[in-house]
Formats: C-alpha cells, sequence, structure tokens
C-alpha cells in the first residue's frame, strides 16, 4: 500500500530544498571522457583542456550547497519570509504569511524569535497549526522552535549516514533529493528512475552544457542540463544549472525546475537558491519557491514563497 503522507513529504522537501562577457556558444562536444554522454562546451571551457570528467565527479559528490545549509545553524542572522497561498486555479491570493525572524546563536545555541508577522486568509486552524502542508514544512525547514544546541557543519559522511529507523530513513533520502540532484533515491514511487540523470537510461534524455561565466563578480563554470528535444514531457528535471566558482568549485548559486506527473502525484515547480560568502564560510542568502502539487487524497496546493537572509 502506498503511503500517501510520505510520498507528499518527500516531494515537498525535493523542492524546499547572468552572462558576462561569454561568446555564443560554440558546438564543441567533449565524446572522449568516461561520463558516456556527450558535453557541450563553449570556447573559453574548451581551450582550457578542461576535464569533463573530473568535473562531472565533483557535481555528482559535491558537499558544498549541503556545508552552506548547515552552517546556518552556527551564526546569528536576520530573515524576511514570505509566503503566498493560492487557489486551485492559481488566479487569486487566498492566504498569506510576511514575517521578520531572528536567529541567535549564544554559546554554541541558537533560539529563533519572531521580529514581526502579518497573516491573511486561513493560514492556520483554529489549534495554530498550519492550514497548508507546505507552510508546515517551510517552517521546519527555516524556523528553530526551543533552543538548539551543539551543532556543527561537518559534513564528511553525513550525507551516507542513516538511522536505524523509518523517520531517519526518509531524512537520508531527502537530503539526496536537496543536496545531491541526480543521485538514485528508491523509495519514492515511480520516481527513483528518473532522479538517476547521470545513469544510462535517463543521461541519454539529457543535453548536457559547460560555460564559463560570471556570477556577482567572480568567474563560474555554469553547468546546465536540459531535456533533450522530445523528452520535455518524459524527464523529471526541466532544468537544472549550477554556478561553481572556479578556485575551489562551491556552488555560489543554484535554479531548479522539474515537474512530473503520476496517477498518484503531479508537480510544477521552479526553485532558486542563492548563496553569500561571510566569514570565510558560504550561507544561503536567498531561496525561492514557485510550486504546484497535488497527492490523491490531498487538496491540491499552489504556493509561492521567498526567504532573503542577512548575517
Amino acid at each position: 500500500m502506498i503511503n500517501r503522507s510520505v510520498i507528499a513529504g518527500q516531494l515537498m522537501f525535493l523542492f524546499l530544498i547572468g552572462c558576462c562577457g561569454v561568446p555564443a556558444l560554440c558546438q564543441h562536444l567533449d565524446t572522449g571522457s568516461i561520463f558516456a554522454q556527450p558535453v557541450e562546451m563553449d570556447e573559453f571551457v574548451l581551450k582550457s583542456g578542461f576535464d569533463v570528467s573530473a568535473f562531472i565527479k565533483r557535481v555528482r559528490t559535491d558537499t558544498t550547497f549541503y556545508k552552506a545549509f548547515r552552517s546556518m545553524h552556527l551564526l546569528s542572522y536576520d530573515a524576511v519570509n514570505n509566503i503566498d497561498i493560492y487557489s486551485t486555479d492559481g488566479a487569486k491570493i487566498i492566504a498569506a504569511q510576511k514575517s521578520k525572524t531572528r536567529q541567535q546563536v549564544i554559546d554554541r545555541c541558537r533560539t529563533m524569535k519572531v521580529l514581526e508577522e502579518k497573516t491573511t486568509g486561513k493560514f492556520y486552524k483554529r489549534n495554530g497549526e498550519y492550514e497548508y502542508y507546505t507552510a508546515e514544512l517551510f517552517a521546519y525547514l527555516f524556523f528553530t522552535n526551543g533552543r538548539v544546541c551543539n551543532e556543527d557543519d561537518i559534513v564528511a559522511g553525513k550525507m551516507d549516514m542513516r538511522g536505524a529507523g523509518r523517520l531517519e530513513k526518509n531524512k537520508h533520502e531527502l537530503k539526496q533529493l536537496i543536496f545531491n540532484p541526480g543521485s538514485r533515491v528508491r523509495n519514492i514511487p515511480f520516481m527513483a528512475d528518473r532522479l538517476s540523470i547521470f545513469d544510462e537510461g535517463e543521461a541519454e534524455k539529457y543535453d548536457f552544457k559547460i560555460t564559463q561565466e560570471e556570477y556577482n563578480g567572480t568567474g563560474c563554470f555554469v553547468f546546465a542540463i536540459k531535456p533533450k528535444k522530445g523528452f520535455e514531457n518524459k524527464v523529471l528535471y526541466k532544468d537544472l544549472t549550477t554556478w561553481f566558482r572556479k578556485s575551489d568549485y562551491s556552488i555560489l548559486a543554484r535554479d531548479y525546475s522539474l515537474s512530473y506527473h503520476t496517477f498518484v502525484y503531479d508537480f510544477d515547480v521552479k526553485m532558486k537558491v542563492r548563496t553569500i560568502q561571510s566569514g570565510g564560510k558560504l550561507y544561503p542568502s536567498y531561496i525561492s519557491y514557485d510550486g504546484n502539487w497535488h497527492v490523491f487524497t490531498k487538496k491540491r496546493e499552489r504556493v509561492r514563497f521567498n526567504a532573503s537572509i542577512a548575517y
């Protein structure tokens, strides 16, 4: 029997989690790397003697994005959060929340205070719980309840750790979905193979492209993945673009666009994540989400939210 609540949680966590001087792309394809699919490169990347196989391996094993989010727990910051809930047809906003929050870290313990909050519509239930599942998960991800102590941002081995219980197993799967896109995650019904975009059976449905660009004045390699013509409605990722800082391959920005439809669930989601350097570390600075999703037996939710974070 399919656990529809688990599906809803896994799907939502999947999502909750400019060019400068670059010439037009030349049709240069790398066909000799260990990575089996051809990769299109612009002239600058081609002339640099770029090792495509090594780069793909870096993409698949990256931990800088995960570390940036873990590092949020270690310092104080202010955040401006906006959530808009739309009607089923997307025509109007039926509920909303705007808030300002402050995380404080003292003696390795973090707490969070709501500085301002304004809600409209039926954003909360009478008992104070969230009316909408997306809003509940947003709060779970970005708001701190009580006092949390003794955390760290060490990532070595953390992506591979699994607890003994079902909840811990689900947390492991969700981390893979958010921070390691393209990895195989087995327990999401009807979608596991679609996630493995670098593996045989899925990789040949995508075009892979590497260009050189600047992001906020920093030189980056931009890795873009889009479906090949004719496969637009047969793949999960409609766009996955990542800006890797040249100096150390840290992720400065990532855009997601995903869409999938089955008889049990469907979703169309776009998400953007931006990071900022502070004190020698990267931290998330802006997160936006625009999603339309539905799981059988639950009402459809159309939600947009964004969070701007200042350290």
